[in-house]
């Protein structure tokens, strides 16, 4: 290709719409725009990424055993009403009704589409296991798109689904999938880790996420480098912390706290430590109120409520419904007569003794409150979020603290799908049993963005050499100069003849715009013509990922070249 023909608009300033800085420079670079909010015109650039991106992806799926599929964007809502989740998905799903007034919606992804396809076409145990997979847009109405290609509307995804005999086939299939995802991201050159993860709306029993590490990652993780253990900080588990000295129980009491409401105010004016506080929250669960206990120095986690108690819906209750449980305002609630709502308490609420809480009036609080004593509880659990500092639940030692940027993501689904849309097969026995099903999906153009947000510096994009849109420039210094323009047409007939990725500037441009606009793309080998190769036959070579470059004899570069690729 040559950048006299090529559409690369490159920027020199930074727009304003971009926040993070993968959005900064693949707009700054050409290679992306704009169309409205969370959609996006991908540039030939980009577009040469993404089928990189998607050829590693398909090799592995492939692999694997996968076959592909292209399964339809616009779904019947009779699928989704048949497997419950027509309503429960909520708003970002768009909802289209056709001329006959029939919904349908735009989908967001294919649980309910791939199972109805099963159903219809496997009926034997011998037909299983079964992978598909579809690389295509999906779609989802976000309340707030941004950050570019993190949080659109529309997106690029590859899905596979896979169907098994049992649970234990379906343990198989996912450690396949698994291995899989490991050499994806590896082959697109990035610096990832699994975590374990919250399931979601697409639900199941066990998820894993792919995370590419970085700064300005929307994820919180935790993982331990003494093992293995790597969380999503939604769902990490929280060990919890006995006290160190043993206490006598002591009689409960009210004390009068008129302005103190928070739990800073309380400990300051009761000259007590936080975690001897019990904090009262109340949730509505769907249509029931809940009541959540946990220690006044700990934030509470609403993934880990909705575990101990599922819902649909879970968000903190209104001022109005926790007068009319407690009558009392919110700052003053506590657990010790609560009645006809169930309470739910963290591990370490179990051990405050003589601990403090609203006494469910206004203007007052209990001291000297204990469990069974003087409250029960439905049940205790890990309801709160991991902190610094905490230990590894597996191996107790220190875990470190990470941002990450989610790209993939591997569900156990069980029977969840199947058995709501009755996809079953007849076993050995000719007896009816039900699918177990896996899914495993990656974001294509979320892994572009999160590539070049691990890899850039103050000059643009650093592509790993995997997945750059092309593999080596070149850039003759001028073009008036014939023998330049000479050399860097040969050089890039060579390296087209031997396969390699490569683009010539030869536009009427001074050197130094030919080299900001190198940087700023990212390409991975960058040769520059000029005088002294005319003069003794040298060249400036430069690896993108390199500091300095260094001088190469022009009859070396093509092998010099090939060398670096295939490495």
């Amino acid at each position: 290709m040559r950048m006299s023909n090529a559409l690369i608009p490159t920027l020199r300033s930074t727009p304003a719409e971009a926040e993070i800085i993968s959005h900064q420079l693949l707009l700054k670079a050409g290679f992306i725009r704009r169309g409205a909010a969370g959609i996006y015109t991908y540039m030939p650039l980009a577009y040469r990424v993404l089928k990189k991106i998607e050829g590693i992806i398909r090799g592995e799926m492939d692999n694997a055993g996968g076959q592909e599929v292209l399964l339809p964007i616009i779904q019947p809502a009779e699928l989704w009403i048949e497997s419950g989740r027509w309503q429960v998905y909520g708003d970002e799903m768009f909802r289209v009704k056709d001329r006959h007034n029939r919904d349908f919606c735009l989908g967001p992804t294919h649980e309910e589409i791939i199972t109805d396809l099963v159903r219809g076409e496997v009926s034997s145990y011998r037909q299983l296991p079964l992978y598909l997979y579809q690389i295509q847009n999906k779609y989802r109405d976000e309340r707030r798109p941004r950050f570019g290609l993190m949080r659109g509307r529309e997106f690029i995804m590859k899905d596979l689904y896979s169907f098994d005999l049992n649970d234990e086939n379906l343990d198989k299939s996912y450690k396949i999938m698994y291995k899989a995802y490991e050499n994806i991201f590896t082959k697109c050159g990035l610096n990832f880790r699994p975590v374990e993860a919250d399931s979601g709306a697409i639900g199941g029993s066990t998820t894993h996420e792919f995370m590419v590490l970085a700064d300005s990652g929307e994820a919180e993780i935790v993982y331990c480098s003494s093992c293995d253990y790597a969380a999503n900080t939604e769902i990490a588990a929280c060990t919890p912390e006995k006290p160190k000295d043993s206490e006598e129980l002591k009689e409960i009491q009210k004390v009068e706290t008129p302005d103190q409401k928070t739990i800073n105010e309380i400990s300051d004016f009761l000259q007590i430590s936080p975690s001897k506080c019990i904090k009262t929250l109340f949730f509505t669960a769907d249509e029931e109120v809940i009541a959540i206990l946990i220690r006044g120095d700990r934030t509470i986690n609403e993934i880990k409520v909705q575990k101990i108690h599922p819902c649909n819906n879970l968000g903190l209750a209104s001022e109005e419904e926790v007068q009319s449980i407690t009558n009392s305002s919110p700052g003053f609630v506590g657990p010790v007569g609560l009645k006809n709502v169930k309470i739910y308490a963290d591990l370490e609420v179990e051990h405050i003794i003589n601990g403090v809480c609203g006494a469910n009036e206004d203007g007052y609080h209990l001291i000297n409150v204990n469990l069974n004593k003087d409250y029960k509880v439905e049940c205790f659990a890990d309801l709160r979020l991991i902190e610094e500092g905490e230990l590894c639940p597996k191996c107790q030692e220190s875990l470190n603290f990470a941002r990450g940027i989610e790209v993939g993501q591997v569900f156990k689904l069980g029977t969840r799908y199947s058995e709501a849309l009755n996809a079953t097969y007849l076993d050995s026995n000719g007896k009816k049993q039900i699918i177990h099903m896996g899914c495993y999906g990656i974001g294509v153009s979320r892994t572009l963005a999160a590539t070049v947000e691990q890899n850039n510096d103050e000059n643009g994009i650093i592509w790993p050499k995997t997945i750059a849109p092309y593999q080596v420039i070149i850039i003759p210094v001028s073009v008036k100069d014939e023998e330049q323009v000479r050399l860097a047409e040969e050089l890039y007939k060579q390296l087209q003849e031997k396969g390699v990725e490569v683009i010539l500037d030869d536009r009427n441009e001074r050197a130094g715009v030919k080299f900001k606009d190198a940087d700023l793309i990212g390409i991975p080998v960058k040769i520059t013509i000029g005088k002294k190769t005319a003069e003794n036959n040298m060249i400036e070579y430069k690896l993108r990922t390199e500091p300095e470059f260094i001088e190469v004899n022009y009859e070396e570069v093509v092998q010099k070249t090939l060398a670096y690729l295939n490495d």
